[in-house]
């Protein structure tokens, strides 16, 4: 399981975990996201040049760090291999390809790998990331976390001391609002959908929400639930 260190409440900046040393000067300054292979995509409000960079927090009594940015659910493109055998008219020689922000009725998705054959579309799986939205800001954990690690930022930054908080709430209302629309869309299709979470934010939603009917695997269903963390993978629920 990934440690963090005791002083700091980031457990990882673009893509490093704060336990590990590393140049976090050159770090901050390349604003480089390991996951998506190119410059960190969170950025600030207020300083659209600048990115955020943070993946991962430590909060509250949670036994393993939480993670914030969606960006981090692709590491290895772990999960694009996962969701192969989804393709049922997949045949060995097809071409894999992932189309990013696709447009759907109630939305879009994230992602979907598709399987193509002589330039067509023989079959798709929508892939939706979700992690865990944030109330306050993490901004000043960030900043004081370089400048223990001797890299300037501004003193007002770093000074902040409003807490920040995990959206368990909001987060899990809103995923399954939009997964209740987008689903119609695969199920006419006969094709899948996926979200992709950390497994404590499903255990959150199957506590505070009918789960019940939830369980096994069945061939067929629209959805699948497909859990993860830092630790193991957990096979995917439907």
């Amino acid at each position: 399981m990934m440690k963090a260190a005791p002083s700091t409440k980031i457990a990882e900046l673009y893509g490093l975990p704060t336990f590990q040393p590393a140049a976090w000067k050159a770090v901050a300054a390349a604003q480089h996201c390991p996951f998506l292979n190119r410059k960190c995509r969170k950025n600030r409000k207020s300083e659209p040049e600048i990115t955020i960079g943070t993946c991962t927090m430590i909060y509250g009594r949670q036994a393993q760090p939480v993670m914030i940015c969606p960006f981090r659910l692709l590491e290895r493109s772990q999960i694009f291999t996962d969701c192969i055998h989804l393709l049922k008219l997949h045949e060995p020689g097809n071409e894999l390809r992932i189309v990013a922000e696709l447009a759907v009725p109630g939305g879009s998705i994230d992602y979907c790998l598709v399987s193509v054959h002589d330039g067509k579309a023989r079959d798709f799986v929508g892939i939706e990331l979700q992690t865990l939205d944030t109330t306050g800001t993490v901004w000043p954990e960030r900043q004081r976390f370089l400048r223990q690690h001797k890299v300037r930022v501004k003193q007002g930054d770093a000074a902040f001391d409003k807490p920040f908080g995990m959206n368990w709430k909001m987060t899990a209302k809103t995923i399954l609002v939009q997964l209740n629309h987008k689903i119609a869309t695969f199920e006419h299709l006969s094709k899948r959908l996926v979200l992709v979470l950390q497994d404590c934010l499903l255990d959150y939603m199957r506590g505070e929400f009918a789960f019940d009917h939830i369980k096994g695997v069945r061939d067929g269903d629209p959805c699948n639930f497909m859990p993860t963390n830092f630790a193991r993978r957990r096979p995917p629920i439907h």
